[in-house]
């Protein structure tokens, strides 16, 4: 149910998110006043809308402020063909503005793996924005680049599991990187990624995702849970440069798998 925003709803947009990081609270509050956001609290497996259906458009731009994480899954493999985690945002291939009014693909479903906090941005105010700074409307057209890119690692994915997991990986990284995500403090990349996320955007079965991840334990790519570690579905992934070898490996190049 939407939430009447909280007085410092503007402070964390320009704080936690990156199409905002660094901007004013006042140059951002001309163009949003308090009443024109609504926050909302999106549950784990509900849909929140179908992108790309023929003449249908959204109203709103999503932001995720907390917790999270939010997917797109094409038909009719099941594939998840998109993974948005606090900080970024979804929705603007569905706005008519920029980009969104030409990217059209396929029926998606985008539903909330876990319950999601979000922030509605308006279109009417978008548009504003877009077409009086120019800074913002570069990163605004740069979310575009990095689903394109993120679906790239996608289709580089092989029925090679070792292969394929890195791939979704290295998307992950790169695309979280460019947002100015990730790494955290401690130097690791920590990714929200249950094993059925992986399995369903590698088209690998949960048993052989979980082979792989515990392959890429024991040669060092990942490390283990932190103690602090607040998600069960934690990867950690400590050799980001590494995982471009296994990325481009094939069958006889990686000498540990199939595990023994």
């Amino acid at each position: 149910m939407p939430k009447t925003p909280p007085p410092n709803l503007l402070t964390a947009l320009c704080e936690q998110t990156f199409l905002f990081r660094g901007m004013a609270v006042d140059t951002l509050a001309r163009y949003f006043p308090p009443d024109s956001l609504t926050l909302e609290t999106l549950f784990s497996n509900r849909p929140v809308y179908t992108a790309f259906l023929p003449d249908e458009y959204l109203d709103a731009l999503y932001v995720i402020l907390n917790e999270g994480l939010v997917i797109a899954r094409s038909a009719p493999l099941d594939r998840i063909v998109a993974l948005t985690y606090p900080g970024s945002c979804f929705g603007m291939r569905n706005l008519l503005l920029g980009h969104g009014q030409a990217a059209r693909a396929f029926p998606s479903l985008v539903e909330a793996y876990k319950t999601t906090q979000v922030v509605k941005l308006p279109l009417a105010a978008l548009e504003a924005l877009y077409q009086e700074d120019a800074a913002w409307r570069d990163r605004y057209q740069f979310l575009f680049e990095l689903r394109t890119k993120f679906q790239y690692h996608l289709l580089n994915c092989s029925t090679y599991p070792p292969q394929a997991v890195a791939a979704l990986l290295r998307g992950l990284i790169y695309q979280e990187r460019e947002l100015g995500n990730q790494p955290q403090g401690d130097g690791l990349y920590h990714f929200d990624l249950p094993i059925d996320v992986i399995a369903r955007a590698c088209q690998l079965n949960p048993r052989t995702v979980e082979q792989v991840l515990k392959g890429l334990l024991q040669q060092g790519y990942l490390a283990k849970p932190p103690k602090n570690a607040t998600s069960e579905d934690g990867v950690y992934v400590v050799n980001p440069n590494g995982l471009k070898e296994v990325y481009s490996a094939t069958r006889d190049k990686v000498a540990w798998w199939p595990l023994r």
